[in-house]
Formats: C-alpha cells, structure tokens, sequence
C-alpha cells in the first residue's frame, strides 16, 4: 500500500515539477496557452469531483465558473478591490450558489438532474445579458491592468501570470489527490457505484452530494475568478452551454474519475483545436472525431483506460 500511495504521489509532484520547468524554456505563445490550460484543468477538476467521483452528469457548470469570473471581475471592475480580495469573494459566491441549486436539483436524479442544472445554467446566462448595463453582456468587460495585482505581483506579466495558474492548479491537483484518497473520496464513488447500499450502510446521499456538488463549485468559481483575473477579460461567453459542456468533454477525454484526467483531456483538446485549425476551419469536426474514437476504444477515458489495463494503483 506504502508502495503505491509512494508511485502515486511521485507521478503528480513529477507532474508540478515538469509544468514548472516548462516556464523556462516555451516560446511566448505556448507559454501562456499552458497558463490559460492550468487554469481551465482547475475547472475541469472540479467538474470531475461531481461527475468523475459522484456521478453527477451536470449541464449547468458554466454558472458556476461565470459566478467566479463575473464575481471577481464586477468587483474589480466597479468596486475598485483589488485581485486577492475579488477572487476569495468569487469562492463564496460559487459555494453559496452551488447550495442553493444542489438543494433545489438533487432533489432529482439522472437525465432530469441534468435538465434542472441546464435550466439554472441557462438562467445565470440571461441574467449576465439582461444586466448588460453593468456586465456589458457579449461584449465583455476588460479588467484595468492596474487592479490586476496581488501585493508587488503584476498579474500582467507572462511569468507572474504562470506561477499563479501553476499554483492555483497545483492547490487543485493536490485537493483533489487527496479526495480521492480520503473516506469521504470513498463514500462518494461508493455512491455514484450503488447509493442503495450507500445508504443502508447509513450514508446520507443527499448530504454527500451536496457536499460534492459544493467543492466542485468553489474549484470552478476559483478558476473563473483567476481566469478573469490572470487575462483581464470577462464575458457573457463563459456563462453560455458551451462552458457546461467544455468540462464534460475534457473529463470523458482524459478519464472521469481521474486525478490528472481533467487536466490530460484540457491539454489534449486545446492543441487539438490548434493544430485542426492550421489544417481545416471544420475543427470542431475533428474533435468531435477523436471524442468518438476516444469513446469507442478508451470509453473510461485516456487515463482511465490506462488505469484499467496497466496501472491499477492511479487514484
């Protein structure tokens, strides 16, 4: 067990050291795509809590990744606060939101639990266009360059920017590392397997679910927050469907119920789109390609698969 919880560990501290090292040597654009990939990984993470370890097929996930960025944003953009006050306001407003819809939607389960938080999702995106005086709607808000610092840190700058996407995703990694590896971790994918027998063994779903649903908000909200926060931009965009189904497709890519999946299926999309779209404008066809392939001879995942056939011991 020592041995395992040993390769484990190794395989993910290696992980952090190599984006480290990476900083000195990428040339200027792929230096700050690996920042903007950091940082969406961190949302992807926290889709993969709810849906990867609990089985909580949400379409509503872009609410709470707006309700960071829009949080952070407004409050930088119209209250003056500055970016570290901003973004542990923006936690709190994905933790409280995500209690008021788990509370409402996991009264339900399945497909219509999916409906539901569509529903709320598509809710937050009208709101964010109906406010437009103050959130500017399709246009978006650019965040000034002098509200975008922590202390003597320029958020600004390409290097600063890094360390920050390479720490706030580290946090990530490490939270949900450890997730994975705690009781309640356990409880959760005891659940998502069979919650009958959960519950006759006297764990309270409901309790665990919200519990789930409540991490992964905060994981988003955080990395909306520093999305806004490290590029300066907020837009209606990333209140849209595509930001719900986005992670859904990075966790299926990489391995639901994976640690480093979300960040694995983020990595390879975005390149993926890049290079598709140095060859044809019809990208989103050969995404739609490999997620098919990847679902026909990987169906847990790349990681997951890799789990399954090799590597048992990956968490």
């Amino acid at each position: 067990m020592t041995g395992v919880l040993n390769r484990s560990a190794i395989l993910h501290i290696g992980v952090v050291i190599l984006l480290f090292a990476l900083q000195f040597v990428l040339p200027p654009y792929h230096h700050t795509n690996m920042a903007r990939i950091m940082t969406l990984a961190v949302f992807a993470m926290g889709y993969n809590v709810a849906f990867g370890y609990t089985g909580l097929l949400s379409l509503g996930h872009a609410l709470f990744f707006a309700s960071g960025l829009y949080a952070a944003g407004l409050l930088i953009q119209m209250g003056g606060w500055s970016a570290l006050p901003a973004f542990s306001m923006a936690l709190i407003a994905g933790g409280g939101l995500a209690l008021l819809v788990g509370v409402l939607a996991l009264r339900t389960t399945g497909v219509a639990f999916m409906i539901v938080t569509l529903m709320f999702a598509q809710a937050g995106y009208l709101t964010v266009l109906y406010l437009g005086e103050w959130t500017r709607g399709d246009e978006g808000l650019v965040l000034p360059a002098a509200s975008r610092t922590i202390g003597s840190l320029d958020l600004t700058n390409d290097t600063t920017r890094y360390f920050c996407a390479l720490a706030l995703f580290s946090i990530a990694l490490l939270g949900c590392y450890l997730l994975a590896r705690s009781s309640t971790g356990r409880v959760l994918i005891a659940m998502r397997e069979n919650e009958e027998r959960s519950r006759m063994l006297g764990y309270d779903p409901l309790r665990y679910r919200l519990t789930a649903l409540v991490i992964s908000a905060v994981m988003s909200a955080a990395a909306g927050a520093a999305y806004g926060v490290l590029f300066g931009y907020v837009g209606a965009t990333f209140a849209s469907i595509q930001y719900s189904i986005f992670p859904l497709l990075w966790v299926l890519l990489g391995g639901a119920g994976t640690v480093l999946g979300p960040f694995l299926g983020v990595l390879l999309m975005t390149y993926l789109v890049d290079l598709a779209g140095d060859v044809t404008s019809a990208h989103l066809l050969v995404v739609g390609i490999a997620l098919v392939l990847t679902v026909l001879f990987a169906p847990r995942g790349l990681l997951g698969t890799v789990r399954a056939r090799w590597l048992p011991w990956l968490p």
